[in-house]
């Protein structure tokens, strides 16, 4: 194929890129930005579509934020492309951050209490939900019974808090994103526009002037 990639790259830099693009999350953040500003939509439609794709990135849905977007979007009219651009707001960097802050908020709103001074406790929470998992898949195939205890444990102490405390923060960077990003797109449309303009018309006083040195030549 023309655009196949000379050197096939390892699994290692492939997640290297997938943590921290050779072109920086910076670069990455600009392409984003200037291909929702980009969007062949209305203004307040692309800025929902932003809101909806943000909200999502503070919940634990996890392999399903595209179609959780997507589903936000359409329900309040956005832009559902928007929306699926927006989840970057959801990357390596931000991730830890939502995570935290979103669990430790579900436990205060839920009253429990996460304690955050002994991380191999939420190590091994995890630990027991992905033998539960590996445990009950192989169980359908073998007379063992499936066992529950690692995965509710997880749920009880990191997948119910988390999405109960990712609501509000959620809600919040979800506004402010489509209050910052409103002016923004529409400034950027008004300006191409404004742009598209000008070219058309100087394309057609062009045409013009050619019409006019054309009439001017004698016939022969």
């Amino acid at each position: 194929m023309v655009f196949r990639r000379r050197e096939k790259r390892s699994v290692l830099e492939n997640l290297r890129e997938a943590v921290w693009p050779r072109s920086g999350w910076g670069r990455a953040f600009q392409y984003v930005k200037h291909r929702v500003n980009r969007l062949p939509d209305r203004p307040h439609r692309i800025a929902r579509g932003v809101w909806a794709g943000v909200l999502v990135s503070f919940t634990p849905f996890f392999g399903f934020h595209f179609l959780s977007a997507a589903a936000v979007a359409w329900i309040i009219r956005g832009n559902i492309l928007a929306a699926l651009l927006a989840t970057f707001f959801g990357n390596p960097i931000s991730f830890p951050i939502i995570a935290v802050f979103s669990v430790k908020l579900g436990h205060y709103i839920l009253g429990g209490r996460l304690d955050s001074g002994h991380p191999e406790g939420l190590l091994r929470t995890f630990q027991a939900a992905s033998h539960d998992l590996l445990h009950n898949f192989w169980a359908m195939f073998t007379p063992d019974h499936a066992e529950w205890g690692g995965l509710e444990r997880f749920f009880t102490d990191v997948w119910l808090p988390y999405l109960v405390g990712g609501i509000a923060p959620g809600i919040i960077a979800a506004t402010i994103c489509y209050y910052v990003s409103l002016p923004i797109i529409t400034a950027y449309q008004n300006r191409r526009r404004t742009r598209l303009k000008e070219r058309l018309e100087k394309i057609r006083a062009k045409i013009k002037r050619d019409d006019k040195n054309g009439e001017k030549k004698p016939r022969e």
